[in-house]
């Protein structure tokens, strides 16, 4: 008896979208406002320094995604590099806990844009947030795609609104420039920046989710690698712009407050423009919450097939072609934590953990490629001095964190 498989329906398009979704949305919007209480005026230096470790990363993901197309795809590529099936499945599990905390995260945050609205008791309303999100999950990929890719457009052009409508204040730069000494002399530090692109680099989370897709992708050696670079690109010099925008509209400690800070931004252009920001803000949440419930639940399938969870897992319903088990256990463990842990904690604990398995999957990429004796011709290669400085860049970055 053939048990039914995932269906490939993604296309290069759809999924640079489903990408760019996962990365520009809540993260940015609910933490952009934290990043300039840290770094202050120096946010969109916070945001870039975040966006160059993602793009050094972007390419090991690249290679291995292109030499190993499945889903649960990190718990596949250290257990090439390394043969050791504990490992591996502690990747995958680290990868699933990576997902469910940034879900946690934007459930979290959603409420808190919802609370500009109307007043809503946090618990009954992320219990009925998370749970109509596993619904949707469970319904198909094919109609999670598309409710993504929707909500990416519309909070996309949102930011593109903000450009456009205080864009003259990017005037402003050659005068910050010139005043640096005074800025930095108000308590902004290098710490206060680097504080800032940890945090900030949440807001990248979700590129890497990208190979999770792996089975449901046409021409998947050749599309994933594409969509996975061009998204990064495109989230960081869309981060850059609009936080500069930002930081030279209001001051940072103004943001640093607001529930919903790119609502505050846009204050001043009407009371309706208002409200469709933080209706935007809330779909931005729900967006990035929906992808990462996808993601785990994606992982948890593929370690089910390879026997490193519950095979239970690894059941596909032929009805929705979708991983029901996996979809209902994910949804599960992101309402307990929406429940009990704060937004910031979320957000960090996230970054801490996929920086993590970046680490590990940059030494898995080196060791599979001083190995090889020949490189095999279906497969995108990078050179290997990539992944050493994103292994290196990677470790900065939590010495950092863990010594700060």
């Amino acid at each position: 008896m053939n048990k039914a498989k995932l269906k490939r329906s993604i296309s290069l398009p759809v999924l640079f979208l489903y990408g760019l979704g996962t990365m520009v949305g809540g993260g940015f919007y609910a933490l952009s406002g934290k990043v300039a209480g840290m770094a202050g005026i120096a946010a969109p230096l916070s945001f870039l320094i975040a966006g160059i470790l993602a793009f050094l990363n972007v390419f090991t993901f690249s290679e291995l995604s292109s030499r190993y197309p499945v889903s649960a795809g990190e718990s596949k590529y250290v257990q090439e590099a390394f043969h050791n099936r504990w490992f591996s499945g502690l990747v995958g599990w680290l990868v699933i806990l990576t997902g469910v905390v940034s879900a946690a995260t934007l459930s979290v945050a959603t409420i808190g844009f919802l609370q500009d609205l109307i007043s809503v008791p946090e618990s009954i309303g992320i219990i009925i947030l998370v749970l109509l999100m596993g619904i949707v999950c469970a319904w198909g990929v094919g109609e999670s795609v598309k409710v993504v890719l929707v909500i990416t457009i519309i909070e996309v052009g949102a930011l593109f609104y903000i450009l456009f409508s205080k864009g003259e204040n990017l005037g402003q730069i050659p005068d910050v420039l010139s005043n640096l000494d005074y800025h930095f002399s108000q308590g902004f530090s290098g710490i206060g920046i680097l504080s800032g692109a940890f945090l900030s680099f949440y807001a990248f989370v979700g590129f890497e989710d990208m190979v999770n897709m792996a089975e449901e992708v046409k021409n998947v050696k050749n599309t994933l690698p594409k969509a996975m670079i061009w998204a990064v690109i495109s989230t960081t010099i869309l981060y850059v712009f609009v936080a500069t925008t930002m930081v030279l509209t209001i001051t940072p400690n103004v943001l640093a407050v607001a529930n919903a800070p790119l609502a505050k931004i846009i204050e001043g252009d009407g009371a309706l423009v208002g409200l469709f920001f933080i209706i935007i803000s809330i779909l931005t949440g729900l967006n990035g919450a929906l992808v990462q419930i996808v993601m785990s639940s994606r992982v948890l399938y593929g370690l089910g097939k390879e026997k490193k969870a519950p095979q239970l897992f690894s059941v596909v319903n032929k009805k929705t072609q979708t991983p029901i088990a996996a979809t209902v256990f994910a949804t599960l463990i992101v309402l307990i934590l929406a429940l009990f842990f704060p937004l910031i904690g979320l957000a960090e604990a996230t970054s801490f953990i996929i920086l993590i398995v970046f680490t590990f999957l940059n030494i898995a990429l080196i060791t599979i490629k001083k190995r090889e004796k020949a490189i095999p011709n279906d497969i995108k290669t990078y050179p290997i001095w990539l992944p050493y400085i994103a292994l290196v860049a990677c470790i900065a970055i939590l010495f950092f964190k863990i010594t700060q």
